[in-house]
């Protein structure tokens, strides 16, 4: 969990987050901090708003799709995959300064295929339910 409150801005290297290395469009939307393989998170700025100023829910669309990705990329020994599948249901609101964590979870992996879930959250507040399906590509 975090320690994020809504009254002093919250600094995830300072608890113990890694910074994942981006490439193109993960710069637009980072930075997206890393515990484990399987732990996701990222502190909502105004670049993440919203015209209502809460985090935009393609914000969580993406931020979901990439954190299982990675996991997904972990779990197949750094295979190239990509997303056929993605589902997203938005159970709540992301305030901006409030840092989201996704907990991802490898559900089944196939030769070609893997399945994953997520759930977004800020600290023990459920924000989205997201699973997906990765087709995992050949090296050429």
């Amino acid at each position: 969990m975090n320690d994020i409150s809504t009254t002093q801005t919250f600094d995830p290297a300072a608890a113990g987050w890694e910074k994942v290395k981006a490439h193109n469009f993960g710069d637009l939307v980072g930075p997206i901090w890393r515990r484990g393989d399987a732990l996701f998170g990222f502190l909502a700025s105004e670049k993440h708003g919203n015209h209502i100023s809460i985090v935009h829910g393609g914000m969580l669309a993406t931020f979901a799709d990439q954190s299982m990705g990675m996991t997904a990329m972990r779990a197949t020994g750094n295979k190239p995959h990509v997303t056929i599948e993605f589902n997203i249901q938005f159970i709540g609101a992301v305030n901006l300064g409030e840092f989201v964590e996704s907990h991802c979870e490898v559900v089944r992996i196939t030769r070609s295929i893997i399945f994953m879930r997520s759930m977004l959250k800020v600290g023990d507040r459920v924000i989205a339910a997201a699973s997906g399906v990765w087709k995992i590509l050949e090296r050429g």
